[in-house]
């Protein structure tokens, strides 16, 4: 069976890099604190911090992160910063493989966007004889 990515369309997992006990699924909230921690493992947020980075409501982002952190994908400091926990090589796996999604997969635009419009079409300036003349001439010319 294939995961979903954060777009939605399945794919299949690589079994080496695959844990079972990850329960998290792309595009959740859970997935979504547990990536933004993990990106930056250096920091220690409160909830609040995560609501506003994520835009998430208060409570949700509150008991997202208690239960992260009960599960032990995240720690927590004594005094109420979440953060990502240096021994889940897992969970950074699971993060690094969301990373490699977005960026396949990220930047495109979506079917119902609508496309810019060039500064200058192509051709623009010049006649259909001049146009015709260098298609010419490029269709003439040898590939080496």
């Amino acid at each position: 069976m294939t995961q979903p990515n954060t777009i939605g369309y399945a794919m299949p997992v690589r079994l080496e890099n695959h844990n079972p006990e990850i329960d998290l699924k792309p595009g959740t909230t859970k997935s979504d604190i547990v990536e933004h921690l993990y990106q930056n493992p250096e920091w220690g947020y409160s909830p609040t911090e995560i609501k506003d980075a994520l835009d998430i409501p208060r409570g949700t982002a509150t008991t997202t992160l208690k239960r992260l952190s009960d599960e032990g994908f995240i720690g927590k400091t004594d005094d109420g910063y979440y953060h990502a926990l240096a021994e889940r090589e897992d969970v950074r796996r699971y993060v690094s493989s969301l990373d490699q999604v977005n960026r396949m997969f990220g930047n495109h635009r979506s079917g119902d966007s609508t496309p810019e419009i060039p500064e200058k079409q192509i051709g623009e300036d010049r006649t259909d004889e001049e146009l015709d003349a260098e298609l010419g001439d490029l269709e003439g010319e040898s590939v080496e």
